[in-house]
């Protein structure tokens, strides 16, 4: 079995099912949680699962697997008043979960760029350009993101196609460029202090940072490429409590 069939139904007996003894089949002992939602440990997560209220679903995405981590992207529905849209990242080890990240941000009805925080290709492609794609990702993280060097944006991004699922940035340069102008004013610079992962399979690209926007946050960015240019961008901007159930942090 490899890591993301073995996520996949590790998360459809915890998530789907709502089955606290899965735990005993699909977690190490070992455990170790950066979410804010729980503490470490495979008795904190059976204690989760098991809190879950009865009309609590999960509505995937996609999924992207790179050695022992695999990443998850999907909707949360029933964690609270409103859906959450997710990044779940799992480390695994010897056939169990060993590791686990998060990110959640509400659902919005109403985007900038009528797109949804979620939809569009779901499946990784250009699997034989994966790595070239993770460098041009890391590269573009590390003089974009983290250096701040927006002269170089156009060597990274498209400037004939850049889909946007932030929901509060329209398509294109230019879309990004107007959210980033609003943001500023009101005083959510976007700053990258770090990137601390970052998981590529194919076209699709996934970076956990820490950062700040307008508070300390962890940003989580999936980018889709197109011949040798980023074309798609999902987001999750999470806050970081100022105390977590536990002392791994969140990255």
């Amino acid at each position: 079995m490899s890591n993301k069939e073995l996520v996949l139904q590790a998360a459809g007996a915890l998530f789907g099912d709502k089955d606290p003894t899965a735990v005993d089949r699909w977690v190490s002992p070992t455990y170790r949680q950066h979410s804010s939602l729980a503490a470490d440990g495979p008795e904190a997560l059976r204690a989760l699962v098991a809190s879950l209220p009865a009309d609590f679903r999960y509505e995937g995405a996609r999924v992207i697997a790179d050695g022992d981590l695999v990443a998850l992207h999907g909707t949360y529905h029933g964690f609270g008043p409103v859906p959450l849209v997710a990044f779940d990242l799992f480390r695994v080890e010897d056939g169990k979960l060993a590791e686990h990240w998060d990110g959640l941000t509400p659902v919005v009805a109403a985007t900038v760029s009528g797109r949804s925080q979620t939809d569009g290709p779901t499946a990784p492609s250009d699997l034989d350009r994966t790595e070239r794609n993770r460098a041009l990702v890391t590269e573009f993280a590390q003089r974009v993101l983290v250096d701040a060097d927006y002269s170089v944006l156009t060597d990274y991004i498209s400037t004939e196609r850049y889909d946007q699922h932030n929901p509060e940035a329209g398509d294109g340069l230019a879309g990004f460029g107007a959210a980033a102008a609003k943001w500023a004013e009101q005083g959510k610079d976007l700053r990258y202090k770090a990137v601390h992962r970052v998981v590529a399979e194919g076209d699709l690209v996934l970076l956990q940072s820490e950062g700040e926007f307008g508070e300390p946050v962890a940003y989580w960015d999936l980018f889709r490429v197109a011949d040798g240019r980023i074309v798609e961008h999902w987001d999750v901007v999470a806050p970081v409590p100022a105390s977590l159930p536990h002392d791994n942090g969140l990255f």
